[in-house]
């Protein structure tokens, strides 16, 4: 399977990368059975957290033995040293290991600061001159804590959403991390589930030479999915650019991008969800959203009491509060014809 160099951390990883986030999902003994069939299949590289539950501590178990083989990346949220001292403590005895391949801090508000003693960086750079950390990164949702991040020459990778949707500032991030030589690993590649086509989307992944798309895996049709893709290392044709430019047309505009910035909501509106309604609907099973709970969901958006605070903390810039009424008008409509369908 092709393998890149991941910017400065001189890794060498799978252009196929695995997104542990799902597995928690999914039972210990399915886990473990998943992630040695991705390892068998070529996948080097493994992407978990501390916040995502029991990921770790599954990635740990299908990886022992095999440890030496493989790159695993981690991330803490933490906001002080004390916290991601523990939570990289935490990780590798989750992990089963002595040390983390690469350390992402996890989607902060703010950059770390490296000359703060008690900050969340002092821990990093602490936890690596012990040799437990061997490459430090970041992961973010907002394009200008991204672009700071690139600029300040302080962290190796960048984790960033990327897929065929991205806007001009996205693939500004790409060619930033090229210039700066960090590695950029693309997350959210699907956009949430909204992108059905996987060949366009690895295909379209495959044009950036420095990009490690991190799938997120939690059948094993998907793993299947992936390493066939690999393995004839599908390539963009007229076709594909065909769903492409058909896609980025129907979801252009006001695309909500499910990063979750916008919560929480005052009048418990469940809006990563309800701003995309309308591409749910009709790009993916429709049914689930026809319940009870969903109209009952949806119609939340009448208490919208117009703080505007989801619309000032949308790293995108989306007037918020007009999307949601935009949904749950044509989830209305769609209600009134198919919801009998469930």
């Amino acid at each position: 399977m092709e393998k890149i160099r991941l910017g400065r951390t001189e890794l060498y990883v799978t252009k196929t990368a695995f997104g542990a986030l799902p597995i928690q999902r999914i039972s210990k003994a399915d886990a473990v059975k998943l992630v040695r069939r991705a390892v068998d299949g070529g996948i080097n590289y493994f992407d978990t957290a501390n916040a995502y539950t029991d990921s770790e501590e599954k990635l740990g178990e299908a990886l022992q033995g095999i440890r030496q083989n493989v790159v695993i990346s981690t991330k803490s949220a933490g906001k002080d040293k004390k916290t991601v001292l523990a939570h990289i403590e935490e990780s590798l005895r989750r992990l089963g290991t002595d040390y983390i391949d690469l350390f992402q801090f996890h989607n902060p508000a703010v950059l770390p600061d490296p000359n703060d003693p008690d900050g969340p960086f002092a821990a990093a750079l602490e936890m690596q001159e012990k040799g437990y950390i061997r490459h430090i990164g970041i992961t973010n949702h907002r394009p200008g804590v991204a672009k700071a991040a690139i600029e300040s020459g302080n962290f190796e990778t960048l984790q960033f959403p990327f897929c065929y949707l991205a806007a001009d500032t996205d693939f500004a991030l790409v060619e930033g991390c090229k210039q700066a030589d960090m590695g950029f690993i693309a997350m959210k590649g699907l956009s949430g589930g909204l992108l059905n086509n996987a060949e366009a989307c690895y295909a379209f992944m495959g044009q950036y030479d420095n990009v490690v798309p991190i799938w997120g895996i939690q059948h094993e049709w998907e793993l299947d999915q992936w390493l066939e893709l690999a393995k004839r290392e599908a390539k963009l044709t007229p076709e594909l650019q065909a769903v492409i430019d058909h896609d980025r047309q129907d979801l252009a505009g006001n695309f909500c991008r499910s990063c979750g910035y916008c919560l929480p909501c005052a009048a418990g509106i469940d809006i990563p969800q309800a701003a995309r309604m309308s591409a749910l609907l009709r790009r993916s099973p429709y049914q689930p959203y026809m319940s009870d709970e969903w109209y009952a969901k949806m119609h939340k958006v009448e208490e919208c009491v117009h703080c505007n605070a989801c619309k000032s903390r949308c790293p995108y810039g989306l007037d918020t509060p007009a999307l949601l009424q935009l949904m749950l008008k044509d989830y209305d409509e769609f209600y009134a014809v198919h919801h009998n369908d469930k």
